[in-house]
């Protein structure tokens, strides 16, 4: 979430408009090639929100999003129903599922990462770095395996912090993999100006990340060991959030959702009628709806593609 969007922070939409998983059907299919099912248009599932984020799918297709300013984790279930999951989230932003089924959330309140368990305690995995208190992580990406985590740390200042300078000890704003989510960190990339959107191949070969202040993103390749080699810019446009699908596009998030296939070239956008567009993932029993946090809102698209 960048720092600009602080100032939507204070509105609060209103009005909820219900829409299930079901609207992106298996039978519907793309009659030009499109990665949209048809002629889908993106709907509104809510508008209650100060500020969605984090978008992650969990083995049967619900969904689970973060409101960071309201401090809540929120489903969205297959039927189309939104509940709260957690209450007091630790004003989580990025969330991903492990192998178990726990939440892996970044909690920045302190600076943190956080292991949810489906009733909704919480375990501390992660809260500095050599003693030094991180950033704030944004996102995430667990390797298929579940054998280790990577994160992205850019510093936006938040209101709820009593700090308001990052720890210089840690020396800039870095991108890590957390082996087995108990080693320490270790700094796999140091030369991103705001690293924040990451999302890596179903494969386990490769990884995804945004440097959203110079507005890039660039595809690295996963060694063995869980280290990062062959950094190569991907394409000229930084993201919020990201994910991927089953014909290898990634989808990139900001003013709308644009999607480019593996060689870099843009393929689809995506408008969106919210002023900033944080993340996105796939969704539903068959994966292929298309979740997307806005702004105060969420939105489904049904889709020919469906998520890796």
């Amino acid at each position: 979430m960048t720092n600009s969007l602080l100032l939507y922070f204070a509105l609060v939409g209103t009005g909820v408009v219900a829409s299930a998983f079901t609207l992106a059907s298996s039978e519907q299919q793309g009659s030009d090639g499109s990665i949209i099912a048809g002629a889908g248009r993106p709907k509104l599932v809510a508008k209650q929100f100060k500020f969605t984020e984090g978008p992650a799918v969990d083995k049967a297709g619900n969904v689970y999003f973060t409101d960071q300013p309201n401090n809540k984790i929120w489903k969205y279930d297959l039927a189309g129903k939104l509940t709260v999951f957690l209450a007091q989230a630790g004003r989580s932003n990025g969330l991903y599922f492990d192998k178990k089924g726990n939440l892996i959330a970044c909690a920045d309140e302190n600076n943190e990462l956080w292991s949810i368990t489906p009733d909704g305690k919480h375990t501390v995995l992660l809260k500095d770095v050599a003693g030094h208190r991180l950033n704030g992580p944004n996102d995430l990406w667990i390797n298929p395996k579940g054998e280790g985590l990577y994160f992205t740390d850019p510093y936006y200042q938040r209101d709820y912090w009593t700090r308001t300078t990052p720890d210089t000890s840690l020396g800039g704003q870095k991108l890590y993999y957390l082996a087995n989510y108990r080693a320490t960190p270790v700094v796999v990339d140091d030369q991103l100006q705001k690293p924040n959107g990451i999302i890596g191949t179903p494969d386990g070969k490769h990884l995804y990340v945004a440097d959203i202040e110079a507005n890039k993103t660039y595809r690295y390749q996963i060694t063995a060991d869980g280290k990062l080699t062959n950094r190569e810019l991907f394409v000229e446009q930084g993201s919020d959030g990201m994910t991927i699908d089953n014909e290898g596009n990634v989808y990139l998030t900001g003013q709308g959702v644009t999607v480019y296939n593996t060689a870099g070239k843009q393929i689809e956008h995506i408008a969106i009628p919210e002023p900033w567009t944080g993340n996105v993932c796939f969704g539903g029993k068959d994966r292929k709806t298309l979740f997307i946090t806005a702004s105060e809102a969420v939105y489904i698209l049904p889709m020919r593609v469906r998520g890796a």
